[in-house]
């Protein structure tokens, strides 16, 4: 493997969902030929890969091939290929027929899934559909036996392949599911998925199952404990049904691919790019591991030719295209996850950890409520923006045209009728001006003095707010597991990514931006460059002592044997074989498991967890016990196939081929434009500048220089430390319609991080995977900001708490202090909902707060689980905390905390109530609250570092009057709308509705709901209600106030910061004793 052949070419695909990029190494040729293709064009051929491989076998031949005959193979040594024939499969739902096996009683189980919400305001709910259409129950059951149950010498005990005792409570019955699997074939269903519960440590009732199905004519089964040996039956059994239903589709083009070419192919070296950046035989493709095939070239290519090479800074992959951006990080090895979930499947397998923003060159504009914004709906390729032709919308690509980013001159002339016509740069200019009006109009009617905006000026503003929107997952990827954002380059690739490069490290605090030279082909080029992977992965349940390491180290050896010998059967010889060994451990009591890798020289995973943990996470969790849950091998077969050509140094004076008008905030410049294949090696171009990279138009901003690297890469770096200092003038009135936007987009950026850092350091499950919990800030006066939407019942709920606690402590709050409370009465909801809050101070002045709001598994009451079904008093469901310091002036005051969590009794009743029966996890999960609000007051500290107080607290006013303008907006559409509907087509100053429901005992809810058209104002008036229930049913007034502001933020249909504005139109009245309130919360 890896040997050079002079006299034969190397090919390297990556056929995505629009164009197909072909990469090939020509013999005796310096430069590699690139090709671009569209992916798929029957009229002129049947397969991009095959058809630019015909190509340029011709030109290097000089023989015309048809395209009737197969392609000649005695030319070529290797083909490397990405697809994304599996993501596009799964994305239309257009993969193979399936059905799904799973054990009696859970055939709904992959239907009910988690409780995952995309969008919790979505109105029109629309699942996924399910990737299977029927399901068959097979008649088993295996269970794990309890430690004190197990016994080795019992008979019923059987040991699992994780260490784990199980007894097979019910075998596989054969006879019954035979008919099941024949009826599936007669349904013309012939692939199968199984699922069965424990399968992870017990598979042979999925073996069972699998030789079966295979003997009576099924064509594919995917049993779940082959693919993805891991506890947790839901991802196990959605990897299995992903691997069934793509594994087929990708055989068949696979089969087609390899039919186009004569009998020679069987002598080639032909491997396919998996997710986890390896590559793998055509035998060992499959479905489950295929989803990000493309997208995975990229990552490869730029860490193997930029780390290392032309920067020491750990990298961040920057793909932008045309509907959405991929982000990665590389700081020396990949950085892989074993979960994600595409097109509403979850797989659970090895895969580069790649997150996908929706926005890209082809993302909406849209001025709404005072604000610019952009995406997440996209143009598409037809009709597109309004640029090209077709009478399309405006999108970031008409921003960039207008602003001069893009070059109509060196684009592809391939719009109009006959597709001979270049960009349109007046239509986009007509529609920018229509649109210019609106704006300035309402600017004006916000502030009389207000100047007009240009028509570049609002350009440059939807720009800014879509690199905004692109900053905000590289945040999350880097600072969320504990990485400096500003200590890295930026590597940027994609065909649209060069033109955003310096405007997004700017705002990122990046001081490098790396754009490689086959930056618009680079998932194809790093196709040359990847490795071929094997991997093994067992599971392995043991705490980590001594004892446990060793079995681990001989479980190690026999899967490293195993892998290795798959490496050596594809040609590798041992000096070209490397290996990595992983453990998959997590802390006793949580479900956050790291996967390990051993590092050099060293044993001790331990210690290497407990690093990666703090890293993360911020924190230990002591006196904790450490778990073995997998073992995982991987074996690397190296190949040394690309090499980067180092290039000599030039003298020759750079050739510019014209100059052009760009704009920058500060106004046009003429801008010298340069074409990347007449630099050299040396070459220093000065900012403002344009480079065309083929199709890829890279800008060099003012106070930028680029540098043409010893690899004929382009690095640029700034001059100037211009991004050290507030850009922002703070309004005294009135919000700059850009600015809002971005500030609407680092203040939700910074609520959703803190609840990232909550749900991954929390124990409770209701946290961790019922998602119950909720994160917010909020300005000095308790008025919320920004709330990440996790649960409706907490969203706005918590401004109610933040204010009765300032008003409670008044002058009596310090840096340092952290409040916690539970108590309805003090704008809580049910005792297991704890709010952790911590005032932030900025010079002795109170400037902001942030909260958490968790649900914790225990907190005590007459019933384990703290929710008695029948509890009459408050005192019967645990203990009830109106204020506390859960942390004073930075001591955490665990004596105070313990006492009121286990001994909620009060001396002034008769009645002893039970304490928590879970403490440690209580003082766990209240940990994690705190560390999720110390990182909110991180992120907000970093962003008045850059922005300045005055402006940080501005804009906190800003987003609430912004929101309150949205909801007036949408009562006065009520209006209007419902008004229409009742009088055939009139209208109505006022509207007033109402309407009753019951609760299970007939308690009556009712809401008079009045409408003004002209102030966009409503009250919400619940008189009519039935009193307060001697029972658990009342709600506290904070929770009437979630529901309403839940209600509000879902008809707004507008991505808006839920905050308190959303409340100022609004007055809910709740006379005193209804059942909305209770008293007995007293």
């Amino acid at each position: 493997m890896g040997s050079i052949n002079g006299e034969k070419l190397r090919f390297c695909i990556d056929r995505g969902g629009t164009f197909t990029d072909v990469y090939a190494e020509i013999p005796g040729q310096s430069e590699g030929r690139v090709m671009k293709l569209l992916s798929v064009d029957p009229s002129n051929y049947d397969d991009a890969p095959v058809e630019g491989i015909r190509r340029i076998l011709e030109e290097f031949t000089g023989e015309k091939i048809p395209r009737t005959s197969k392609i000649p193979t005695d030319k070529i040594e290797w083909i490397r290929m990405g697809t994304t024939v599996a993501t596009n499969a799964l994305l239309e739902r257009k993969g193979e027929r399936i059905a799904l096996c799973v054990t009696k009683g859970f055939r709904d189980l992959l239907q009910i899934g988690n409780q995952a919400r995309p969008n919790i305001f979505d109105l029109t709910v629309s699942k996924p559909s399910n990737l299977y259409e029927e399901v068959i129950e097979v008649d088993e059951r295996v269970e794990l036996v309890m430690d004190e149950e197990a016994n080795p010498d019992s008979s019923f005990a059987l040991k699992g392949i994780s260490g784990e005792f199980v007894r097979v409570v019910k075998p596989v019955n054969g006879a019954a599911l035979k008919p099941l699997l024949k009826g599936l074939l007669e349904k013309g269903i012939s692939c199968l998925a199984v699922v069965l519960m424990h399968s992870y440590t017990y598979p042979q009732h999925e073996v069972s199952v699998e030789k079966l199905a295979l003997s009576l004519g099924f064509r594919h089964v995917s049993i779940s404990s082959a693919l993805t040996p891991m506890v947790r039956a839901v991802p196990r059994g959605l990897t299995a049904t992903v691997d069934a239903y793509l594994t087929p589709v990708i055989k068949e083009y696979l089969s087609c691919f390899i039919s186009k070419f004569d009998e020679g192919l069987g002598k080639l070296n032909v491997l396919f790019m998996q997710s986890d950046g390896g590559l793998a035989p055509e035998s060992r493709f499959s479905g489950h591991k295929a989803v990000l095939s493309g997208p995975a070239g990229g990552v490869v290519g730029y860490s193997q030719t930029l780390f290392g090479l032309e920067t020491e800074k750990p990298l961040i992959g920057f793909d932008m295209g045309g509907t959405s951006t991929d982000v990665s990080r590389y700081a020396g090895s990949y950085e892989e996850i074993l979960e994600t979930q595409i097109a509403g499947a979850i797989i659970q397998a090895p895969q580069l950890d790649i997150n996908t923003v929706a926005a890209g060159g082809g993302s909406k504009l849209k001025f709404q409520f005072g604000a610019f914004r952009v995406g997440p709906e996209s143009v598409g390729a037809h009709p597109g923006p309004v640029c090209y032709r077709k009478g399309g919308e405006l999108a970031v690509t008409d921003a960039n045209l207008v602003l001069g980013y893009v070059i109509p001159d060196h684009f592809p002339s391939i719009f109009g009728p006959n597709e001979d016509q270049a960009l349109d740069i007046n239509a986009t200019r007509e529609e920018f001006e229509k649109l210019a009006k609106e704006i300035n109009s309402y600017r004006k009617s916000q502030d009389v003095s207000a100047k007009d905006m240009t028509v570049e000026e609002i350009a440059q503003g939807f720009v800014n707010v879509a690199n905004e929107t692109m900053c905000r997952p590289i945040r999350q990827l880097t600072e969320m597991k504990g990485h400096e954002t500003r200590n890295h380059a930026l590597a940027c690739f994609g065909g649209a990514g060069p033109q955003h490069a310096c405007a997004i490290a700017r705002s990122l605090g990046m001081k490098e931006v790396l754009i490689h030279r086959f930056c618009g082909i680079l998932s194809a080029y790093g196709m040359g460059l990847a490795d071929v992977i094997e991997e093994a992965q067992e599971p392995y349940s043991a705490v980590y002592d001594l004892g446990s390491l060793q079995e681990a180290s001989h479980r190690e050896a026999s899967l490293l044997k195993m892998v290795k010998q798959k490496l050596q059967e594809q040609g590798f010889k041992q000096e070209n074989i490397t290996t990595e060994t992983y453990l998959n451990m997590r802390y006793e009591g949580t479900d956050t498991a790291i996967m390990v890798r051993r590092q050099i020289n060293k044993g001790d995973y331990a210690a290497e967890f407990v690093k990666l943990f703090q890293q993360e996470y911020g924190f230990k969790l002591q006196n904790r016990n450490i778990l073995i849950c997998d073992i995982r091998v991987r074996g690397i077969g190296v190949t040394n196939i690309l090499k980067p050509q180092a290039l000599e140094p030039t003298s020759v004076v750079p050739k510019i081929e014209g100059h052009y008008k760009v704009f920058f905030d500060n106004g046009w410049h003429n801008a010298p434009l340069f074409k990347l294949e007449d630099l050299g090696y040396g070459h220093v171009i000065q900012g403002p500048a344009i480079i065309m990279n083929g199709n890829s138009t890279v800008i060099v901003e003012p106070s930028w220089k680029a540098i043409i690297t010893k690899y004929g890469n382009i690095k640029i770096e700034i001059e100037l430390s211009s991004s050290s200092s507030s850009t922002v003038k703070v309004a005294e009135k009135v919000a700059d319609v850009v600015q809002l936007s971005i500030f609407n987009h680092r203040f939700m950026g910074i609520a959703e991080q803190m609840g990232r850092t909550l749900q991954r350091t929390s124990i409770s499950t209701n946290i961790k995977e019922r998602l119950d919990f909720s994160c917010a800030l909020f300005d000095p006066n308790g008025g919320l900001v920004a709330n990440a939407p996790h649960v409706p019942v907490h969203l706005g709920a918590m401004s109610s708490t933040v204010r009765w606690q300032c008003d409670y402590w008044g002058e009596n709050l310090h840096d340092g202090d952290v409040l916690v409370t539970n108590h309805p009465c003090s704008g809580g909801s049910h005792l297991p909902d704890i709010t952790v809050i911590t005032p932030v101070f900025d010079n002795g002045q109170l400037v902001f707060f942030v909260a958490s709001r968790g649900h914790h598994a225990e907190i005590g009451g007459i019933t384990p689980g703290s929710m008695p079904p029948f509890s009459k008093f408050i005192w019967e469901e645990g203990a009830a905390i109106k204020a506390f310091k859960l942390v004073e002036k930075g001591i955490f005051q665990e004596e105070g905390i313990i006492k009121l969590l286990k001994y909620p009794s009060s001396e002034d009743l008769d009645h002893h109530i039970p304490g928590t029966r879970r403490l440690q996890d209580n003082l766990s999960d209240l940990r994690a609250q705190v560390a999720a609000n110390q990182r909110g007051i991180f992120l907000i500290k970093e962003l008045i570092e850059q922005y300045g107080l005055d402006t940080v607290q501005a804009y906190m006013i800003h987003v609430q009057v912004n929101a309150e303008a949205a909801v007036r907006e949408m009562l006065k559409s009520v209006v209007n709308r419902v008004s229409s509907e009742l009088t055939n087509g009139g209208e109505s100053d006022s509207l007033t509705i109402e309407e009753e429901d019951y609760m299970d005992d007939g308690s009556t809810i009712h809401l008079k709901l009045s409408i003004d058209r002209d102030k966009g104002d409503a009250v919400f008036d619940f008189s009519g209600t039935s009193p307060e229930v001697y029972g658990n049913w009342n709600a506290p007034e904070a929770v009437t106030a979630a529901a309403v502001i839940y209600c509000l933020r879902c008809l707004v249909n507008v991505d808006i910061p839920l905050n308190q504005g959303c409340l100022a139109p609004v007055i809910i009245r709740i006379p005193e004793g209804l059942c909305t309130f209770s008293g007995l919360y007293e």
